[in-house]
């Protein structure tokens, strides 16, 4: 009877054994499958942020490069509202047209007299909506989605 109760103690020490472990295993996988959704949270905010940030930064760093007296400003050109950036390059005038098309964030650089339009530019970025406009010397530039921001510019040249 001795040698039954020493088997029956090795089975449930084994049964515990292997419990035990299985319970490590499973605490283990939620682990991991809980880090892996957290990181794609993450991941999905911070790509979100960075693309409104670099649409407004752009467009900024482009705006203060290009700051000079009457150089910059708002038109349209197809129904689209596109921020204008002049200049002149060897006695001839340039223009640079950056606007928000197709979900994305596009850039021309033209003679004036090329005749291109918004359907000849490239491709930035792909962002949420940008918005622009003007009041007098202050240029708005608004980005939605959930990276979304908005920046404002005093045009210091005189506009």
């Amino acid at each position: 009877m001795g040698r039954r109760n020493d088997h029956k103690g090795q089975l449930v020490n084994t049964l515990f054994t292997m419990l035990l472990f299985l319970v490590f295993v499973l605490c283990a996988l939620f682990a991991v499958l809980i880090g892996g959704k957290v990181y794609e949270n993450i991941n999905a905010r911070t790509e979100s942020t960075y693309r409104g940030d670099v649409a407004l930064s752009y467009i900024a760093n482009k705006v203060r490069q290009g700051d000079e007296d009457g150089m910059v400003g708002l038109t349209e050109m197809d129904g689209i509202t596109v921020l204008q950036l002049k200049q002149e390059i060897n006695g001839s005038e340039y223009v640079t047209y950056i606007y928000y098309r197709d979900g994305k964030l596009w850039e021309l650089f033209t003679d004036t007299e090329s005749g291109l339009g918004v359907n000849d530019g490239y491709e930035i970025l792909e962002c949420d909506e940008v918005a622009m406009s003007m009041d007098g010397e202050l240029l708005s530039v608004l980005t939605s989605g959930d990276g979304g921001g908005r920046i404002w510019l005093s045009l210091r040249s005189g506009g």
